[in-house]
């Protein structure tokens, strides 16, 4: 039952996509990927980037994480980490940045990798003002920006999901509608889809994002908040990741009976792998001794 309410929301998303004149076309569904990620610098045509939520309490679980995106880093070049919030806990003040930013990833930023933050509801208790400001988090003073790489290739949409406005929205619909990127990306705090027990999806934002996604033609989602790693099932044609488990951990709190539910881990840290060529997207999820335990891949 849940696989033909799945093909029926899939179909209704493709009509829709037809009425409102979208731009891009539905991605195919994605599939099991066991192969791991190709050593050495990236083919041509390749984006790699890395992805991390809820890391900034300047513990041991994430530092070991940071240890091991910077291993990656070694054996697979890249230059861009996506942050999904909840950077600096416990309420993103300035003096908890070098403890819980700056020395955690200090080996990405001396090799030049730039970070790109959203903010958590962790950040805005005492950090909104420093952290969109600061020069490492990249967000040029705002709380909501896009921006492009690999030529073009992929563009991301970073949201603030803990502010989230008309003003907001709007700017939101005009930066997909002109997008001519491949893939188009977004990422913010909290999860339109999750499976987790303690937080569970955030449907009223749902409501206002989701439509856009399924217009313009977004590829996957990423979000943090929920202490684990969850990959769902496509949802009207998109896919959803939550990584927020980079420095917390909330163990046995995914709920594998969720109809969202494809894949997760919420007995380990972890972060988020990507690459990104012009035919395929693809993704692992990867803990802290480095093993890869989700990994899948959307072809256009």
């Amino acid at each position: 039952m849940i696989k033909q309410n799945q093909k029926a929301l899939t179909l209704m998303a493709a009509l829709l996509l037809s009425i409102c004149g979208a731009t891009s076309a539905l991605p195919q569904k994605p599939e099991s990927d066991s192969s791991a990620p190709s050593n050495g610098k990236a083919a041509a045509g390749t984006f790699r980037f890395a992805v991390l939520g809820d890391m900034g309490t300047g513990k041991k679980e994430q530092f070991a994480i940071a240890a091991q995106v910077t291993r990656y880093h070694d054996q697979r070049p890249f230059d861009t980490v996506l942050m999904l919030g909840d950077n600096i806990y416990t309420s993103g003040k300035a003096s908890d940045i070098t403890p819980k930013f700056e020395r955690p990833y200090a080996a990405l930023l001396e090799r030049g990798v730039k970070f790109y933050a959203v903010l958590g509801n962790h950040d805005v208790r005492n950090g909104r003002a420093v952290q969109i400001n600061y020069v490492n988090f990249n967000m040029g003073g705002q709380t909501y920006y896009s921006f492009k790489k690999a030529d073009g290739l992929i563009e991301f949409f970073a949201l603030d999901s803990t502010n989230f406005k008309d003003d907001q929205l709007r700017w939101l619909e005009g930066a997909l509608a002109a997008s001519r990127a491949q893939w188009k990306i977004p990422f913010f705090h909290h999860p339109l889809y999750s499976s987790g027990k303690m937080h569970g999806s955030d449907e009223k934002l749902r409501a206002k994002l989701e439509p856009l996604f399924v217009k313009y033609g977004v590829t996957a989602v990423l979000s943090g908040h929920e202490h684990f790693y969850e990959r769902t099932k496509p949802q009207m044609g998109v896919l959803y990741i939550t990584c927020g488990a980079s420095g917390t951990l909330r163990r046995g709190n995914l709920d594998r009976r969720s109809p969202y539910f494809e894949a997760g881990n919420d007995q380990s840290n972890s972060f988020l792998y990507v690459e990104a060529s012009k035919a395929r997207l693809s993704f692992w999820g990867v803990d802290a001794e480095g093993k890869i335990f989700d990994s899948a891949s959307v072809k256009k």
